[in-house]
């Protein structure tokens, strides 16, 4: 496979693990990478931070383990240094939800600022910024007041 495919897997794969529930799975990602939101002076870094972010802060729904999200990454632009061992993507993501108390509609959109780099064959993160445009109602989705992060 392609080193931008490979990429862009690992971009949609996020989304995939977090839409499922597997705050594991997206503790694993991250595993030898960092999630920041400089807006919010925030950064974890590696499998037991991550980890412990995601579920101090994703709420999940007891009848089906998730969230009950689909995350929808788009715009992908993907940038590979010269060597081919460092890359570079940014993408925008949009969050709809529906729960049986609100109805199916946008909740938070924003862009991602990701880096990579590959290691033997595979590529991985090295770092994630998770930049906030746009926010509506998350209350069903966050476990935190999400009217002071925008």
């Amino acid at each position: 496979m392609e080193d931008s495919r490979q990429i862009e897997n690992l971009i949609y794969r996020y989304a995939e693990l977090i839409d499922s529930g597997d705050l594991r799975g997206i503790a694993t990602l991250f595993r030898d990478a960092e999630i920041v939101s400089m807006a919010h002076n925030v950064r974890r870094k590696g499998f037991d931070e991550v980890l412990q972010m995601y579920q101090r802060s994703c709420r999940l729904y007891e009848s089906t383990g998730t969230p009950l999200t689909k995350h929808l990454t788009t715009n992908v632009i993907i940038e590979l240094d010269k060597n081919g061992t460092e890359a570079y993507a940014r993408s925008y993501y949009t969050v709809i939800q529906a729960t049986d108390s609100l109805p199916l509609q946008p909740i938070i959109c924003g862009r991602y600022k990701d880096r990579f780099r590959k290691v033997e064959t595979l590529w991985n993160f090295t770092s994630r910024e998770m930049i906030v445009d746009l926010i509506g109602n998350c209350s069903a989705h966050l476990l935190y007041d999400s009217r002071n992060i925008s």
